[in-house]
């Protein structure tokens, strides 16, 4: 290891050397350090990692962490990652050496997070304080798996954020037959409401469709891949998870309507997205037909929330709407039970009848 004045730019240059894990020597090399101490640490630091030293920083080790993350997750997933971890995590620990933050410390930073409040006056939300903490304690569990850490102080603070049972907002089919009328005027957002309420698929999902992925024969519709809008290009990824890919079988009138758009599409290959619009396109258009229509505003994604209501009041099982949707575990869907408060409602007086009937019968005859 070494640190070196370079004559041509005036500043400092440091040089350490390591071996890979095929025992081969190779060399660090990190310029530009405006002090000769500054290069000296960075030296030190890398020496501390690459010896899985415990004395190294927060900082250095989150290094490490998002460098295996970034290899492992979807690319979406470590940018949310990424950001948590530059705005939310490192500036509270970044230059402390891991092993001496405790759990104190980290009781601290989230009575930071806890009373923050942006430029308008608002804070985290719930949701957001479990997430953000559930990064810092994947950080420190890595440190705990990995590297010898003796415990996850993240983990003996405790969790930040409540959480509660969202309300699960949807439309009943007449309610979106009211809002489709509204928005008919406009072919695009005609079409694409149509699949997201018939098929119940995921809006990146819609967004990623292609003519190769009907079939009009079988009149089946398939999902492997997402679309995103990511660092501002365009992304087409994979599904959510494993179960996320799927064939979904249309409606006969649905797989007429589709067929007919897709013939009048001019110019289009069979691999080029059939809905070239942006999800902040479908947002205005969802707000614009329910305003027009006089319905409820929810979000796009309850369109999904719409389509399991459909179905259960249909009076198919649990296992085949979520195979449908391509939920990756039964226990996903039943989280929708509560969408239907009249059910319980007409579960009590029927259970009322049954105790009346039974009052009715004298008691010698029971």
């Amino acid at each position: 290891m070494s640190v070196h004045k370079n004559k041509v730019t005036g500043k400092w240059d440091a040089y350490s050397y390591y071996y890979d894990y095929t025992g081969k020597r190779k060399q660090k090399h990190k310029s530009g350090f405006e002090k000769k101490r500054d290069a000296q640490e960075w030296e030190r630091q890398f020496a501390l990692k690459k010896d899985r030293n415990l004395d190294m920083s927060f900082g250095v080790f989150v290094e490490m962490y998002m460098a295996n993350e970034e290899k492992r997750v979807k690319k979406s997933t470590f940018l949310t990652k990424q950001h948590i971890v530059e705005k939310k995590i490192l500036p509270y620990f970044k230059d402390r050496k891991l092993k001496e933050i405790t759990a104190a410390d980290v009781i601290e930073w989230q009575n930071e997070m806890i009373s923050f409040k942006n430029g308008k006056g608002k804070g985290h939300s719930q949701d957001y304080l479990r997430t953000i903490h559930a990064q810092l304690s994947a950080i420190f569990n890595h440190a705990v798996n990995l590297y010898g850490l003796s415990a996850n102080p993240a983990r003996q603070a405790g969790t930040m954020g409540k959480q509660f049972d969202k309300e699960m907002k949807f439309w009943t089919k007449e309610e979106f037959q009211r809002f489709i009328e509204a928005v008919a005027n406009k072919p695009r957002s005609y079409y694409a409401f149509e699949m997201l309420y018939w098929c119940g698929m995921r809006e990146g999902e819609l967004l990623a469709l292609t003519r190769e992925d009907f079939d009009f024969a079988k009149q089946t519709v398939r999902i492997n891949k997402t679309f995103q809008k990511l660092e501002g290009k365009d992304h087409i990824g994979t599904p959510k998870t494993q179960k996320s890919n799927r064939t979904i079988i249309m409606p006969d009138f649905l797989a007429e309507e589709m067929e007919m758009y897709i013939d009048s599409l001019y110019g289009y290959r069979p691999t080029d997205r059939i809905f070239q619009i942006s999800k902040s396109f479908l947002h205005h258009e969802m707000d614009r037909g329910a305003k027009a229509a006089g319905v409820p505003e929810i979000r796009i994604h309850d369109l999904r929330h719409s389509h399991v209501s459909l179905l259960i009041n249909m009076g198919y099982s649990a296992l085949a709407i979520g195979e449908r949707l391509g939920h990756e575990s039964i226990k996903v869907t039943y989280r929708y039970a509560h969408l239907f408060p009249t059910v319980q409602t007409d579960m009590a007086k029927k259970l009322g009848a049954e105790r009346e009937e039974i009052l009715d019968v004298p008691k010698e005859e029971r």
